[in-house]
């Protein structure tokens, strides 16, 4: 199981969140975000894989990001066309996640185009404003995800959730995207909570 926190932008967080074992961290390349990286922090993770988070962005600027930032990892979370995610996958060398907005079972038909072009979906709350709003989606309308492509759950998952998370079960599942629920303010993430989560996680 993948555990991926994303938001990341202070270099001793960074620092303090690696050192939790996590295999993923991510970082918001939208200026929109309160997350945003507008500058190279002083640190970067070594040990987990680094994920740029991009939404509709200009293809030579993801890929001019991905190289300044070393990322192993790129997560399309706007409304970027099949054609979009196949050429980039043509043509960088990191591997490919493509966002969903999940609220109902027919929701999950707009990842069909997109079936071969990236690495993994990520399915997250539908909401009216772009990015991630701490809330959850009904996980059981997952069921009826048939799709070959694994997937990370996203949207709203908190501290108390870790039994929750224990107890879903979908052959696709990958990982877990965890974030807002997690932090002391935007971009800075509360280790401790992260730290219980992840060890009640694991039992």
């Amino acid at each position: 199981m993948i555990i991926k926190v994303c938001g990341m932008r202070d270099p001793v967080n960074i620092k303090d969140v690696e050192e939790l074992g996590v295999d993923w961290q991510g970082f918001i390349f939208w200026p929109s975000s309160s997350r945003y990286v507008s500058e190279k922090p002083a640190y970067l993770p070594t040990k987990t894989k680094r994920v740029g988070v991009f939404v509709d962005a200009n293809i030579e600027e993801v890929l001019a990001t991905a190289e300044k930032y070393a990322l192993d990892i790129i997560q399309l979370h706007g409304d970027e066309r099949p054609d979009y995610c196949q050429w980039l996958k043509a043509n960088s060398q990191q591997q490919l996640i493509k966002a969903f907005n999940i609220a109902t079972a027919e929701d999950l038909q707009q990842t069909k185009p997109y079936e071969g072009l990236v690495d993994y979906f990520l399915f997250d709350t539908k909401a009216k404003m772009v990015g991630g709003n701490g809330t959850q989606f009904d996980w059981s309308v997952l069921s009826a995800y048939r799709g070959n492509t694994p997937f990370l759950l996203s949207g709203g998952i908190g501290p108390d959730d870790a039994e929750k998370v224990r107890n879903f079960h979908h052959p696709q599942l990958a990982g877990i995207d965890l974030n807002s629920r997690f932090e002391l303010s935007p971009a800075l993430k509360d280790i401790e909570k992260l730290k219980q989560f992840i060890t009640e996680h694991n039992e």
